[in-house]
C-alpha cells in the first residue's frame, strides 16, 4: 500500500499551500475566512452556526472569527426583524474584494502546482480526489 508515500506528499503540498495563502492573503485575510467570504458569496445570508460544517472549528472559534472578520470590514451581522435570538451574516463590499482577490491567489497557486502535469492527468487527478473524499463532502 503507498499511504505512507501519499501521506508525505499530501503533507508537503498542504503545507506548502498554507504557507503561500497565509503569506498572500496577509495582512487583511486568512484562509479561514477566505472560506467565510466565499460560502456567503455561494450561499447568500447565514447564520453564524451555519459556517461549522465548512471550518474545522468549535462555534466559539466561528464567534471569534466573524467578530473579527466584522472588526475588519469584510461582513456585517444584523439580527433578526422577527427573532432577535438570530443573528444574520453578510459580506461587505470590501469582503467580496478580499473574497475575489484571494481566490485569485489561491487559484494562480494552484495552476502553478497543477500546470505541473498534463491537462489530462489534472482531470484525473480530480476525478480521484472527488473519488477519495466522496463521503466527506460537506453538504
Amino acid at each position: 500500500m503507498q499511504t505512507s508515500e501519499f501521506a508525505k506528499l499530501w503533507s508537503q503540498l498542504s503545507k506548502d499551500y498554507k504557507l503561500h495563502m497565509e503569506n498572500e492573503l496577509a495582512p487583511v485575510l486568512t484562509e479561514s475566512q477566505l472560506t467565510v467570504l466565499e460560502v456567503i458569496m455561494e450561499r447568500g445570508t447565514m447564520k453564524p452556526s451555519d459556517f461549522i460544517p465548512y471550518l474545522a472549528t468549535s462555534p466559539a472559534a466561528v464567534t471569534m472569527l466573524l467578530d473579527r472578520m466584522e472588526r475588519n470590514g469584510l461582513l456585517g451581522r444584523e439580527r433578526d426583524s422577527n427573532d432577535r435570538r438570530i443573528v444574520w451574516v453578510s459580506i461587505s463590499e470590501k469582503g467580496k474584494q478580499e473574497a475575489e482577490r484571494g481566490v485569485q491567489i489561491r487559484d494562480a497557486f494552484l495552476s502553478t502546482v497543477l500546470n505541473r502535469i498534463s491537462s489530462h492527468n489534472q482531470q484525473l487527478l480530480v476525478y480521484l480526489l472527488g473519488k477519495i473524499t466522496a463521503n466527506t463532502k460537506v453538504v
